[in-house]
């Protein structure tokens, strides 16, 4: 059991690593938290240092997620510790340490521990994502439907066990509630779209 908590500690810590805010003050000396949204995402990252350092925090805020739940499954598969490594590794970036407890909102992190626990459901959610955004142009509300979407999805898809469905519902359910400023927007029409004409060559400036 010692080694599960290690782990499941391990991976609140992984996850609250701020890839976003290392990554883009590395590369172009800003501080994210004062750049478009202020959130520390694949995103915002993009829009403050172009869509190639956005792609490379994203991909690391997955393997946040993806990490600590292979290792547990290599550890111990029992379903709940699967579910804490999980649940530990999303608030982990949602609520960092390191950052007064004010991180990201948990989408790459917790699509990247899905995709390990539930590969068809997670990759029918991706899908869900990307409609989405390619009609609608808006990614936090693609974001927030594949969340709202992906416990149904692995219901129907996987019936997986009783510790991960929940967990998987505390997460999805906080990704969704971190958008509530993205909501606002949405309603008064404020909310960005993707514009790639904006992205891009920022990290060159």
């Amino acid at each position: 059991m010692i080694g599960e908590v290690m782990i499941v500690v391990g991976a609140y810590f992984l996850g609250s690593l701020p890839t976003a805010l290392l990554v883009v003050k590395w590369v172009s000396g800003k501080d994210i938290r004062l750049s478009g949204s202020g959130n520390i995402g694949g995103t915002n990252a993009a829009r403050a240092a172009g869509l190639r350092i956005g792609a490379v925090v994203t991909l690391v805020d997955m393997a946040k997620g993806a990490l600590p739940v292979m290792v547990m499954q290599w550890y111990d598969p029992a379903s709940r510790w699967l579910a804490l490594a999980m649940l530990a590794a999303v608030v982990g970036h949602i609520f960092p340490v390191w950052l007064r407890f004010r991180g990201g909102k948990g989408v790459a992190t917790g699509f990247g521990a899905f995709l390990v626990l539930a590969p068809a459901a997670a990759g029918a959610a991706f899908l869900v994502w990307l409609v989405v955004v390619v009609i609608g142009r808006f990614v936090a509300l693609g974001s927030m439907i594949a969340s709202a979407c992906f416990p149904v999805l692995l219901f129907l898809m996987e019936h997986p066990p009783e510790p991960v469905m929940w967990a998987v519902v505390a997460v999805s359910g906080l990704i969704v509630i971190k958008h509530r400023p993205n909501m606002e927007n949405l309603v008064r029409g404020t909310e960005p779209r993707i514009g790639f004409e904006d992205w891009g060559h920022k990290g060159k400036s």
